[in-house]
């Protein structure tokens, strides 16, 4: 039997962090047009850097009260803002900046569509200005459409560049590049650029492809994404997460590992975005999802809070969608899986998050502002009760099974409970249950038969139970025959 790797998925909503938390302007005498971007330059020196998507970069002191920003890059006149998606998107500092002065955008380039990243170097007499004349590109992508540009680009823990670019656009993906390893479309990749100024980058030898004979494309480091917008790395563990913007129906968090293949356009989130050519097989799981419902569209990527002004939410993924401006915190183990978090609805457009250089949140709004978080008065000393005790949903027993499964669940009191089973494209199999339960713990099996009591076949299938119309968690099993 082939190996199976299962990722218990948690889904709960709550509302303790709701009334906790609130979202204060960070720097309310200044603003910006598009912020999409905010970084520090690791040099100490306390200062934030914002991306405006028109082409220009901002920096400031970290200081609530400044009243004024300078224009530190403006590359306005080489970008493209044909496509909503295009412009400036992205900025890292080499680890080395304080001694370099090197620092690398990713930008739509005029006349494209085509996707550019360039290396300028800060000003030799004025740390608030690049200097613009000393660019090098790095490297030029081709893109078919304006749109699902990624964006982001980021070193790792490991000193290389690691760049996000989606599936160059349309919809569906019709050129199948994320499925595609000859292209770099639909990719994390990962290069060193610390090379000779004669080339651009090279290829770290431990890339998953380096030296393949099948002409794939060597600076891949993960594939099958459609739209990775923000990625980040945990700065305690550095493990690697990132938010794929979904298609029609579903948005995702990926957990990125070397060679991993994430599904796009087999996939959208945990469901077969062709039912009728899917074969899920070697492909990486998300390690959440949620769907479109409520208005929710278009995930925004952020990071794992490891500041210190707010305890009850360190060592979590903080991320959010646009649309809605909802925000939630997301905690993973390989052990037991994700589990989510609501904390508030912000009521703004929420572009991107950045954090300082005590790794303190911050979030770019498209109205211009920048917001961090704060806890309430009444929070205080509170933050650490992020979890709702109402309800528990255990691992169903045995995983695989077949033909028989038990799963159990705990009511801290009593309450009206639906469990239903689906499949992998969202469809309804089984309802387990639906009624009144006491409080205490409950069993129930499942015996892998449908409503209408015809066995079902081997596969994934999730099973989700539903607090008075509510509060919900959803599990991942597996059949086997």
């Amino acid at each position: 039997m082939k190996k199976i790797i299962i990722i218990i998925t948690f889904i709960l909503s709550s509302n303790i962090l709701h009334a906790q938390l609130k979202i204060v302007k960070a720097f309310p005498e200044i603003s910006f047009n598009l912020p999409v971007d905010l970084q520090y330059a690791p040099d100490n020196s306390d200062r934030i850097f914002v991306v405006d998507q028109q082409g220009f970069i901002n920096v400031f002191p970290n200081d609530s009260s400044v009243t004024s920003s300078n224009v530190f890059l403006n590359i306005s006149d080489s970008i493209s803002r044909a496509g909503n998606e295009e412009g400036l998107l992205g900025l890292a500092f080499h680890p080395n900046y304080k001694e370099n002065g090197f620092f690398f955008v990713y930008y739509s380039s005029i006349g494209g569509p085509k996707s550019i990243i360039a290396r300028y170097t800060v000003s030799d007499t004025n740390a608030n200005k690049a200097n613009q004349s000393t660019k090098k590109i790095i490297m030029e992508i081709e893109q078919p459409f304006r749109n699902h540009n990624g964006g982001q680009v980021a070193f790792g823990p490991d000193g290389y560049l690691y760049i996000a670019l989606g599936d160059g656009g349309s919809g569906g993906d019709p050129k199948g590049n994320g499925q595609n390893r000859k292209t770099l479309l639909g990719s994390i990749l990962r290069i060193n650029i610390d090379v000779a100024d004669s080339i651009q980058y090279s290829i770290p030898a431990d890339n998953p492809f380096f030296g393949n004979d099948s002409s794939w494309r060597e600076e891949i480091f993960a594939y099958g994404l459609r739209n990775p917008w923000r990625f980040s790395f945990d700065s305690e563990t550095g493990q690697l997460f990132c938010a794929d913007v979904g298609q029609n129906a579903y948005e995702e968090i990926d957990l990125i590992e070397s060679g991993k293949n994430y599904g796009w356009n087999i996939m959208e989130g945990f469901h077969c975005f062709n039912a009728a050519s899917c074969n899920d097989s070697g492909l990486t799981m998300p390690i959440w999802e949620y769907p479109h419902n409520g208005g929710h569209r278009s995930v925004t990527g952020g990071y794992v809070y490891r500041g210190t002004k707010i305890p009850g939410l360190f060592g979590k993924y903080i991320y959010a969608d646009f649309l809605t401006g909802e925000i939630w915190a997301l905690q993973y183990d390989n052990q037991n899986g994700a589990q989510n978090e609501f904390l508030l609805d912000s009521g703004i457009s929420i572009a991107s998050f950045g954090v300082d250089q005590n790794n303190e949140l911050y979030i770019c709004a498209f109205d211009g502002l920048i917001y961090t978080f704060q806890n309430t008065p009444s929070a205080i000393g509170k933050t650490k009760i992020l979890q709702p005790a109402y309800f528990k949903l255990r691992q169903n027993i045995p995983n695989p099974f077949n033909p028989n499964t038990e799963i159990s669940f705990e009511l801290a009191k009593p309450g009206s409970v639906e469990l239903l089973i689906f499949d992998i494209n969202g469809q309804k199999v089984k309802i387990l249950y639906n009624g009144l339960r006491q409080r205490g713990s409950h069993k129930l099996s499942w015996n892998g038969k449908n409503d209408f009591g015809h066995p079902v076949s081997s596969g994934i299938y999730f099973y989700k139970l539903t607090l008075n119309n509510s509060q919900f968690i959803t599990k991942r099993m597996l059949l086997i025959k």
